[in-house]
Parts: structure tokens; C-alpha cells; sequence
């Protein structure tokens, strides 16, 4: 199995499509053609997670954070990263990274943080604009519904939780061939009116090459009319954040301590709870948050940095947003309506490799996949 197998199947699942323009996903270090001995699922690329890598024999990192972020100049053993670079070279190990795609997919960081905490009923938070596209072709009567299956089969006409969406109506088409053309009706120099039907689907961005390719193999036209225009709907299944509910309200104290033994976390920062006036007197957060009344039972989340987000969890009506990397200036920004939680950026992102792990040990059978258990994050609790 080469490595470039297994990135066309990752690319396939994550979309690096959806990254945001910042971010460096995909094949950081390594040879696609190499052969894949092995692959280690990690959230970050450490020397630990390396020296892990060359104990197991794998030959394949699949990381959350890029290894490579900020751009290298040189490679020199000068920085961390210089080194680990050189090192995987040195070693003949691949570096794979799913980053802010993996955040963005309904089924990924977010998702998979979600059903971790038992949240029900999730969709995306600020869901993705400006991706969505509408084709429109005319096609004869006959033909339609050839055409139509074709676009479908190609990934249009997905509304949310509906496929094979379309709008169709009836119209007639005029045209006159020139010489050397083979119409599919009419003759050639003759003005021919032809019954058509006008077909509208929606589609990802992502897909237009595919669905245009598809269009021209299945229309019987050999000039068929395509438009493809910019819509202003979002996407539901791609965004930013997450939110869902508990099935049944939890006592803020219960919430707190589901939360943490369910992340493995050893402490969670959080602002005021709403309507507990105990926290104007008296400062032992964890005394206040277990003596409140205040219940918790819609929660917004984010994995990794998510202050951004804090306006639309507070907007969705959520008794709690769970995030991490929170200033102390963000807290102020609860005002009484939220309850905004630092779960720790490692921690709120942790499950990442397990997405990798049952990815690729669903899809690859001829190799062993690891979830790495020397990444640990880079902060300690003291």
C-alpha cells in the first residue's frame, strides 16, 4: 500500500478543501510512492510521538496539528520543528496533518467531542457560506431524467438531510446547426424548436470540475447550456463549533464534573455562572459552581481556540459554551448569559486521533494503525 493511497482516502473523508486559508493540511514531510509500514494517529507531532513511531515500526504519522505551520526557510537543527523534521527525513517517516478541516466536518473535532459529552440533537454552529453553487442546464424532455441521475450520482442535489433535490420546469429550446455539427435533433441549417427541460440542482463548490464532466457525458447535446451560479445559503454540514443538547438539564456542579472525568481534566476555568449571586462574595469557583442552582442543559463547543465563536454560542441561546485558549478579557464577554469554560486546547481536541484511527483501520487491513500514547499536549497541571 503506498502513502499516497492512504492520503487520497484521508483527503476523501477530511476535505482538505475545507481548511481555513491559514492553516498547512495534507503531506507535510515524506514521500507519497513510499510503501505504508505502518500508521501512528496522533494530535500532535512530538519527538515522543517520533521515537514512538520508529519503537512500532510505522512509517506514517497522521497528526491534528501540522507539524509544519508557520513555513520553513531552511533546515538547519536550529528549532524544534527544524529538528523533528530532519529526524522523520532521516528516518523515511511520512507526516499526514487534518487540521482545521477536521474542525470544520460535522463528524470530526467538534463531532467527535459531542457524542463524547452525550450531546444530542448537534448541528453545526456558524455554519460555512459562500460554498454553495446552483447548476442549471437544459436538456430534452426525454432525456431529463438520464441527466438528472448523472448530476445526482456526482454528489448535486444534497439539501441538508435531502438528496436527489431538483427543480425542473417545462420551456422549449431553439437552435440551428452549422455545417460539420451532429445534432441530436433537429437538421443542419434549419432553425429547430426542441420541448426541454430546464433542470436546477445545488451542489459544493468542491464538486463543480465533477458535475460539469458528468453533465457533458450524459447530456446528448454536443453544446449543452451550463450555468453555474453563486448562492447565498450556507452549508449545514461544514462550520465552525457545535451545538447540541444534554437529554435531560444538569445541575451546573454535575456538568462540570461529567465534563472533566469524561476529558480527563484536572481543572476548567469558567466565568460567573448566570444568576448566582454567591459568586460576587465568595471566590472558591469550584464550592460556587457545585453549590448552584443554575442547570445546564444546551451546550455550544468548540475544540481548540474558539473565542471567535463566542457571540454565536451566546446568539444560539446555550447555557453553556465549552472552548479553550479564553483570555481573561473573554470571560467578561459571558455578561450574565453564558457560561463560557477553558477545557484546555489539547484536551478539547484529544479524540482527533481516534478519528484517524477508525478511519484508517476501517478502510486498510494490510497494515497495523496505532493511536499514539506518548501525546500527551504540551501543558502540565501543576
Amino acid at each position: 500500500m503506498k502513502t499516497r493511497e492512504v492520503i487520497d482516502y484521508l483527503n476523501h473523508l477530511f476535505l482538505p478543501v475545507y481548511q481555513e486559508s491559514y492553516d498547512n493540511s495534507g503531506l507535510l514531510v515524506g514521500d507519497p510512492d513510499r510503501e505504508v509500514s505502518g500508521v501512528l494517529a496522533t494530535t500532535d507531532v512530538t519527538d515522543e510521538v517520533i521515537d514512538e513511531a520508529i519503537a512500532l515500526g510505522t512509517n506514517m504519522i497522521v497528526s491534528h496539528h501540522p507539524l509544519i505551520f508557520g513555513g520553513l526557510k531552511r533546515l538547519t537543527p536550529d528549532s524544534a520543528t527544524q529538528r523533528m523534521v530532519i529526524r522523520l527525513i532521516e528516518r523515511q517517516i511520512s507526516v499526514y496533518a487534518a487540521h482545521t478541516n477536521l474542525d470544520n466536518l460535522q463528524n470530526g473535532v467538534n463531532g467527535i467531542l459531542a457524542q463524547k459529552l452525550g450531546l444530542v440533537e448537534c448541528h453545526i454552529l456558524r455554519p460555512v457560506e459562500g460554498v454553495l453553487r446552483k447548476m442549471v442546464t437544459y436538456v430534452p424532455q426525454a432525456d431529463a431524467d438520464r441527466v438528472r441521475e448523472a448530476l445526482f450520482a456526482a454528489g448535486a442535489g444534497c439539501i441538508g438531510a435531502y438528496d436527489c433535490c431538483s427543480y425542473n420546469s417545462e420551456g422549449f429550446g431553439t437552435f440551428r446547426a452549422s455545417e460539420g455539427c451532429h445534432p441530436h435533433c433537429g437538421q443542419i441549417g434549419e432553425l429547430h424548436r426542441e420541448p426541454e427541460m430546464r433542470i436546477e440542482v445545488i451542489y459544493e463548490q468542491r464538486l463543480e470540475r465533477r458535475l460539469v464532466e458528468r453533465l457533458r457525458q450524459a447530456h446528448p447535446y454536443e453544446e449543452p447550456a451550463i450555468d453555474c451560479l453563486p448562492l447565498a445559503n450556507a452549508l449545514p454540514s461544514v462550520g465552525a463549533g457545535m451545538v447540541g443538547r444534554l437529554p435531560h438539564p444538569m445541575p451546573a456542579g454535575e456538568f462540570f464534573a461529567m465534563v472533566k472525568q469524561r476529558l480527563g481534566l484536572p481543572v476548567v476555568r469558567t466565568s460567573q455562572l448566570p444568576n448566582n449571586e454567591s459568586h460576587s462574595t465568595n471566590h472558591n469557583s469550584k464550592f460556587t459552581i457545585q453549590n448552584s442552582e443554575f442547570k445546564i442543559q444546551k451546550v455550544a463547543l468548540c475544540g481548540g481556540s474558539g473565542a471567535f465563536l463566542i457571540g454565536d454560542a451566546k446568539g444560539c441561546g446555550a447555557d453553556v459554551y465549552l472552548t479553550a485558549d479564553l483570555k481573561y478579557h473573554d470571560f467578561q464577554s459571558a455578561e450574565g448569559r453564558i457560561v463560557l469554560a477553558d477545557i484546555g486546547h489539547y484536551e478539547s481536541e484529544q479524540f482527533a486521533k481516534e478519528i484517524f484511527y477508525d478511519a484508517i483501520s476501517k478502510k486498510f487491513s494490510n497494515f497495523a494503525c496505532h493511536i499514539s500514547q506518548k501525546d500527551k499536549g504540551y501543558i502540565c497541571y501543576i
